[in-house]
């Protein structure tokens, strides 16, 4: 499964995807909070910045487009200033279209005000009645022929009604088309016939009259789901905290632990799982491929304020500190190596760094590796490009070249991250990444350290390993260039 997950993400970029469903105007009023009114109790926030984005179906929208797919935007907006707002951030949408209706109703609006990390209020403005179904579906069908994938994103305003829901599955079936239905209806009858239903624990709760607290129970919830939608093949439950629950016609049940490492906020993470699972049934992958991945993402999305958007690369990313990649994805760019040590930080990891040219792995080098990982939790390596490794060694090293160097320090088990660097010393990686322990061997002495006094004085540690007599790498070139014994 593992070298699946790896092998989709080269897969599932370039897909076009139909979101169909309610879309909004989300707006983030930012402030502080330092007193409580005079006039009532309650708090008084200075507000200091807004931020407005598509919310709804047009969260959804966003992340496909981060992931790297082309979306389709089919729902209501109105002729109003808002309206107007939602218009204008679609098109300033890199990979985001929209085929939108008027149908006389106010554009919907979540209004959130946020004073330091805490919400303090939510203001929404909409209407739910029915919208107008066969101006919508008109713009679906013109859409369909060209898509892979289709989404509803239903937030019960009014635009999924029972009538376009059924028309609308059943043109992407005989399309050959993946649907994928996020619910808000007890009622999932009206769903029969999509691909993959999602909903969160709540919306099974309410449909079934279970409660998704363990397991046992979710499972039972997802199979009673399934029962009530007998065309339909899987039901993945989102359970915030405790995980996903995937349940297949077959009778397969997958249990997925949550992988947040630190919530943040959990608006719109469901749309992020969403977005994971288009993208990538979108490009013919199985459904629980899909659901792997829509996890990490969703783990990844609650780490981050607001309603924001999770990238391709940021599941890469997530995927390779997991150790869920090949030994190659251990070599990345300073940036790179920047968020995925704040994440281990997070963790509570120990960051342990040291560099070198590594030419010829030999046992003097596994052993001062080893040492070093053995003073922390993660260890990165900084290796020499090969350019700098002339101007340290002279012009006839290295005698292997960067990439192969960095693969064969990459296979080793101690090495978690390793980054190229050009310059004569680390010290650019150092200052970055804050280590808490800075290794070198004891050829060296502390103050011939570059680094040293940074690290020392933010409070981190110098570790000088142990040197194993009889090992060098310029040694051992010395000795492969000696003319053998008796020869000519």
């Amino acid at each position: 499964m593992r070298r699946s997950l790896a092998h989709s993400l080269d897969n599932i970029s370039d897909r076009r995807i139909i979101v169909l469903g309610d879309i909004m105007l989300d707006t983030f009023v930012y402030g502080q909070c330092a007193r409580i009114s005079p006039e009532a109790p309650i708090p008084v926030v200075r507000i200091e910045r807004e931020d407005v984005m598509l919310g709804g179906a047009g969260n959804v929208a966003r992340n496909i487009a981060a992931l790297g797919g082309e979306v389709m935007l089919i729902g209501v907006a109105g002729a109003d200033a808002a309206g107007a707002s939602l218009r204008a951030r679609v098109a300033a949408e890199p990979g985001i279209s929209a085929d939108l209706v008027d149908d006389g109703r106010p554009t919907t609006q979540k209004i959130r005000y946020v004073a330091g990390q805490q919400q303090m209020l939510r203001v929404d403005i909409e209407h739910t009645h029915a919208a107008e179904s066969a101006a919508l579906l008109h713009a679906f069908q013109r859409q369909l022929p060209a898509a892979d994938a289709v989404v509803l994103s239903d937030y019960a305003k009014g635009v999924v009604t029972p009538d376009l829901l059924g028309q609308v599955i059943a043109a992407a079936r005989a399309a050959g088309k993946p649907v994928i239905a996020d619910p808000k209806s007890a009622d999932v009858t009206r769903y029969d016939g999509v691909t993959l239903l999602t909903p969160n624990a709540g919306e099974a709760d309410a449909a079934t009259g279970i409660a998704c607290d363990e397991d046992d129970a979710a499972a039972r919830a997802a199979a009673q789901l399934l029962a009530a939608m007998p065309t339909s093949p899987a039901v993945l439950v989102t359970r915030g905290a405790r995980g996903m629950t995937l349940a297949r016609r077959s009778g397969e049940v997958a249990h997925l632990p949550a992988l947040a490492r630190a919530v943040f906020d959990v608006s719109g993470a469901g749309d992020t799982v969403v977005a994971m699972l288009a993208v990538a049934l979108a490009a013919g992958e199985d459904v629980a491929v899909a659901a792997e991945l829509a996890n990490i993402a969703a783990g990844i999305a609650v780490a981050k304020p607001g309603t924001a958007v999770v990238t391709m690369q940021e599941v890469a990313e997530q995927m390779q500190h997991d150790h869920r990649l090949s030994a190659d994805s251990k070599v990345v760019s300073l940036p790179q190596a920047e968020r995925i040590v704040a994440d281990w930080r997070r963790d509570g990891a120990r960051i342990g760094f040291t560099n070198g040219c590594f030419d010829l792995i030999h046992p003097g080098h596994i052993s001062q590796l080893a040492q070093a990982r053995s003073t922390c939790d993660r260890l990165v390596v900084g290796l020499n490009t090969d350019a700098s490794v002339q101007v340290l060694k002279g012009p006839s090293r290295p005698v292997q070249r960067e990439q192969a160097r960095a693969t064969v320090l990459a296979a080793l088990e101690v090495v978690d991250l390793i980054i190229l660097f050009g310059e004569d010393t680390p010290l650019r990686l150092i200052e970055a990444l804050r280590p808490d322990v800075l290794i070198k061997g004891k050829d060296y002495t502390v103050d011939r350290i570059a680094g040293a006094d940074l690290v020392l004085g933010y409070g981190g540690e110098i570790f000088l390993a142990d040197l194993l007599p009889g090992h060098s790498t310029t040694s051992l070139i010395a000795r492969a260039r000696e003319p053998e014994l008796g020869g000519e």
